[in-house]
């Protein structure tokens, strides 16, 4: 079969895993994203994410991660949620996390896409990832047309926003390769002026080691005290550059039964995070990405946001 057929042949099948969105580019050398990541790195934009470091070539080119890999298939699937945290005093959580750890869910469907191809077009070899190996997913997605990198450095959609998981899987067979798109930015600022630690240092570039998502999720050690006052309540990731962002009033509910927000955990209220104890923690998250920090990390977030 020709690449025009196994293109529709896969997008198509993507579309009925579950997948909203489908964009295919051909596996090469990231040259445009190169010296802006040398550049981040040498920043010490990371912060205390010493593994950036790591596969630097790798991250860069996907011939060198999956040898003699010609396409990249990139995937988005919709996380905005139906229902919100209930108590608006209560600390808040990101809404990627209501539901569950969608490293389980995506890489599920990732699979019995690729299982698919093989059934369908013959021997293909390739590998599924999702946000969990050196590939630049946003960098990717945006080569194949899926969005563009807004200012706050997340790929939006036109149609829908930017509250999405990107996956992807890089298979050696040809296919029809996807258009970018332009940048709808424009002269908007809005996620820049909103957010609270000053981590959106310039348009196009975010200072991790500032991102309260960082401070709270990635950093194990003490949060520097300057950072006092300064989350917005915020105790496991932030979605303040997202919610201020025109394109998210696009943003509809997603689909995914499995990203359907705990029923118990956005009906905690203030008074709940703060006597949450590790039996409660491991009930209520077990499911879910906030099992990440730990009870410990979260207790750690929650003393640090605590103005008595």
């Amino acid at each position: 079969m020709n690449p025009s057929i196994n293109t529709q042949l896969i997008k198509t099948e993507a579309n009925r895993l579950g997948f909203d969105y489908c964009g295919i580019s051909k596996s090469d050398f990231l040259e445009e994203e190169a010296p802006r990541l040398e550049n981040w790195l040498k920043n010490n934009m990371n912060g205390k994410m010493e593994y950036m470091h790591n596969y630097f070539d790798k991250r860069l080119d996907t011939r060198l991660l999956v040898p003699n890999s010609k396409s990249v298939i990139s995937l988005l699937l919709n996380y905005f949620p139906e229902e919100k945290q209930i108590d608006l005093s209560a600390p808040r959580i990101s809404k990627y996390a209501y539901g569950m750890d969608y490293h389980l869910v995506i890489k599920e469907k990732l699979n019995a896409l690729l299982e698919f191809i093989k059934d369908k077009i013959g021997q293909v070899d390739g590998r599924a990832f999702v946000d969990s190996a050196p590939v630049l997913d946003k960098a990717w997605a945006k080569k194949s047309g899926l969005g563009w990198i807004g200012k706050n450095s997340n790929l939006i959609n036109k149609k829908s926003g930017s509250f999405y998981f990107i996956a992807e899987l890089i298979i050696d067979l040809e296919l029809d390769y996807d258009k970018e798109i332009k940048d709808y930015c424009g002269t908007c600022t809005r996620c820049i002026d909103a957010c609270p630690t000053s981590a959106i240092v310039a348009p196009y570039v975010v200072d991790g080691s500032k991102c309260i998502s960082y401070f709270t999720i990635e950093l194990k050690e003490k949060i520097p005290i300057e950072m006092k006052g300064k989350f917005d309540n915020w105790v496991f990731g932030c979605d303040i550059c997202q919610d201020v962002c025109p394109w998210n009033s696009f943003s509809k509910p997603n689909n995914e039964n499995h990203f359907s927000a705990n029923k118990e955990l956005i009906g905690m209220t203030k008074r709940d995070f703060y006597e949450l104890t590790e039996e409660t923690f491991k009930r209520v998250f077990k499911d879910s990405a906030i099992k990440r920090t730990k009870f410990s990390g979260l207790k750690r977030n929650l003393e640090f946001i605590n103005p008595d």
